[in-house]
């Protein structure tokens, strides 16, 4: 599947005809943002026509927008001379948005216990609608490029948080997150149809947890533990991720279905 898979779509994006006329909404930075978001799916440097064609800008605006955002120190040019890339100051926001967020403060010293007492790959997700957005990563002996990332997404249909989240969720609105996801699959077992993934949704509801196998990368094995906020809603997942080449079902269930459970109860606010 040709598919960047350092971040999944979130299906919030579209903005009405209402929010645009709003007086107090400003068209220039919803401009700007759309051009530095027009590297979410990049696999290189991109240059100004192809920043254009992504953001659905002119090249002319494209031109300007990337000047300032390279002046600012938002967009900068690559090493090679070959297009234009993110610049390091974006970084600066990452950190401002982390350190603040009091759901990463609270979970970290949470997941670190549980990423030693598990020994295997611990992540904290937040849920934003058609995705799974990692905000932390703690990684173990089995370490491949974009997993170490904070800030990369997978989808909620065929993740072990996504079915841990959506099953804290009423069925209607489950079925719209179904029906909206892009369910092109990401190995050969990846569940596609939506009467098999209500099927994990159910069984995730009445377990507590998640279990989802071969779903996101072939031979691994992850289970998924809703977060709750204050209202009983779900805002983030955590995930324990293993490899079937170490793990049968049932003995990874065993082993760390107690201890993301009780870290789930730690972190959520009910």
């Amino acid at each position: 599947m040709s598919r960047n898979r350092t971040r999944a779509e979130s299906g919030l994006r579209d903005l009405s005809d209402a929010q645009r006329a709003d007086p107090l909404f400003v068209q220039s930075v919803e401009r700007a943002m759309t051009v530095l978001s027009s590297f979410h799916h990049a696999d290189g440097p991109m240059s100004l026509s192809e920043v254009a064609k992504t953001a659905g800008i002119d090249r002319s605006a494209a031109q300007r927008m990337v000047h300032t955002l390279r002046t600012l120190g938002y967009v900068q040019r690559d090493a090679g001379g070959h297009g234009f890339l993110p610049g390091i100051r974006l970084l600066d926001h990452t950190l401002d948005t982390l350190r603040l967020d009091p759901l990463v403060r609270r979970a970290t010293p949470v997941l670190q216990e549980l990423r030693k007492a598990t020994r295997e790959r611990v992540d904290l997700s937040l849920f934003d609608d058609l995705r799974v957005l990692y905000a932390v990563r703690l990684q173990t002996k089995r370490q491949m490029f974009y997993t170490t990332l904070v800030g990369h997404s997978v989808p909620t249909f065929c993740s072990s948080g996504g079915w841990a989240i959506l099953s804290k969720l009423p069925d209607p609105q489950v079925a719209d997150i179904l029906a909206r996801s892009d369910k092109r699959p990401f190995t050969p077992e990846t569940i596609t149809d939506p009467t098999a993934l209500m099927a994990e949704v159910q069984k995730a509801r009445q377990a507590g947890y998640a279990i989802a196998c071969n779903q996101i990368l072939s031979g691994e094995i992850a289970a998924g533990f809703p977060v709750m906020d204050t209202h009983g809603n779900p805002i983030a997942a955590i995930h324990i991720a293993g490899s079937l080449s170490e793990w049968s079902d049932a003995d990874y269930a065993q082993r760390v279905v107690p201890l993301g459970q009780e870290a789930a109860r730690a972190i959520s606010q009910y």
